[in-house]
């Protein structure tokens, strides 16, 4: 069954209890962060150095990467990987809940040219 914006999908969260949603709602923090997006899909798409992953991300400073690494590895999103070689090399990978993460942006992203949503635009308050 595909969904369209008439038909809300099926979905387990009917059934979530509030420390879901809070967990949820801790994971949105961290993936909801300016550059986190482009970072894990960079990241997604098989970029593992720190160079490469700021050249397919345009406007993204390295200072603002280096902290986002941090956050999404404290997430256990990201993996880094130290390889002594001169100078040292290392690599940054998606974790087995960082892959599956990457569906989910997707689907966002999806949601997003369905209701053309416009980043620029406030949302609404409550």
């Amino acid at each position: 069954m595909t969904s369209s914006p008439t038909s809300p999908p099926s979905t387990s969260w009917r059934h979530a209890d509030e420390a879901q949603c809070r967990h949820a709602s801790k994971v949105l923090e961290v993936v909801g962060q300016r550059w986190s997006p482009s970072i894990l899909l960079a990241l997604g798409r098989g970029v593992e150095r720190f160079g490469e992953i700021i050249a397919m991300t345009a406007g993204l400073s390295p200072r603002m990467l280096t902290l986002r690494l941090k956050q999404l590895e404290a997430a256990h999103l990201v993996e880094r990987t130290v390889i002594p070689t001169t100078p040292v090399t290392i690599r940054y990978r998606l974790t087995a809940q960082g892959l599956d993460l990457i569906d989910a942006l997707h689907s966002v992203a999806g949601y997003v040219q369905r209701w053309e949503v416009d980043a620029a635009a406030p949302l609404p308050s409550t």
